[in-house]
């Protein structure tokens, strides 16, 4: 069942493991189909999938892949290779690799989790020694950083730098359109990049004469977010490129889509990863330096502290399971910490001009 055989060959650069790993095993395991027994959740797996795919890559010199081409590697890992490339040193080694990149404890764990996974599974379907898999379970994951890192909290100008920016990066009509609307739908919905990935046109209905989208978060939790007029704008521009022959697109198609070079729309979902792409590239046009899609989440809900919103409405927004959860979050962000500013002030200090590379709002 989570077994196949296949006769084409993996093809993958030399690495330093070149004697000891080899890829012409017709024998290959289905980790899409085996995996969800263990994780049920969406968000698990793919990370699941995103740690597979960077050990391998670290460990067995594979070549990276991502949306699709990863998905399709993740339903047909070679098994000579994982035999070879899963062992309690080559995992504690590829742990503290990580831990050197930067990678929080949070990071680290979920890591860990996902290669003990894959052994026990391995194991279970008798490709992999089950001494092998019971030793991965020894493997303590090296010290990290508490929780998550830290990321970037950007001010509202920063936001709607960023906004610009990725209508900036667009090469046609329709790219600036779905730009616009994907940096619109994070920098106010606060939605994560694998809930809007996976957003479809059904998911946007109206209750009580007010537009809402219906948010697949972790755990098989769903909820309803107001859509500000704005992004609905954005959207009813966006249905008319995505379908202008038909009144709304199809319930089951995806929100947002894969331009293609031309510019017409394509009919794939975009990617977690196309997403990633977007927000990264359009702060660094914006000189903003780096940020990930879910620094916007962290700056929505900072803004919204900054800004006096209760913390009730910013849980809910967040889709927190309790307002303690909110609270870990918010405290997560920088405070202010004036005490030297205040000193400075008290000795009568006097100030210079700001530095060209500070941006201040």
């Amino acid at each position: 069942m989570f077994i196949k055989q296949t006769m084409s060959s993996l093809q993958r650069r030399p690495t330093r493991f070149e004697n000891r790993i080899s890829t012409t095993s017709a024998l290959t395991f289905d980790f899409t189909a085996a995996l969800p027994g263990r994780a049920s959740s969406r968000h698990t797996q793919r990370a699941y999938f995103r740690w597979i795919d960077a050990y391998l890559v670290d460990v067995a010199g594979m070549k990276e892949t991502e949306g699709e081409a990863r998905y399709r590697r993740m339903s047909m890992l070679p098994v000579d290779v994982l035999q070879q490339a899963i062992s309690a040193s080559q995992l504690r080694a590829w742990l503290g690799r990580l831990v050197q990149r930067g990678h929080g404890k949070q990071g680290i764990t979920q890591a860990r989790a996902a290669v003990t996974t894959l052994a026990s599974l391995l194991s279970e379907a008798e490709l992999l020694d089950d001494y092998t898999s019971a030793s991965l379970k020894n493997v303590t994951p090296p010290k990290a950083e508490e929780g998550q890192r830290p990321g970037r909290w950007l001010s509202t100008y920063q936001i709607k730098m960023l906004i610009a920016g990725a209508r900036r990066i667009a090469t046609s009509d329709n790219q600036e359109l779905r730009n616009h609307l994907i940096t619109a739908i994070l920098c106010t919905m606060a939605l994560r990049r694998d809930e809007l990935a996976n957003a479809r046109w059904g998911d946007l209905t109206v209750q009580n004469n007010r537009v809402v989208l219906r948010v697949h978060g972790k755990g098989r939790k769903t909820a309803n977010i107001d859509v500000p007029s704005p992004v609905l704008r954005l959207l009813t521009r966006w249905r008319l490129a995505v379908e202008p022959t038909l009144p709304t697109p199809p319930p089951e198609t995806a929100l947002v889509r894969r331009i293609w070079k031309g510019g017409g729309v394509s009919k794939g979902p975009l990617s977690v990863e196309g997403i990633w792409y977007i927000v990264s590239e359009a702060a660094r046009v914006s000189g903003i330096g780096h940020v990930a899609p879910h620094d916007l989440r962290r700056s929505v809900a900072g803004a919204l502290e900054e800004a006096g919103t209760p913390i009730e409405k910013i849980s809910r927004l967040l889709r927190h399971s309790n307002v303690a959860v909110t609270e870990r979050y918010l405290s997560r962000l920088p405070k202010r910490n004036e005490g030297g500013v205040l000193m400075s002030d008290i000795l009568g200090l006097e100030a210079s001009d700001e530095p060209d590379w500070l941006d201040l709002d």
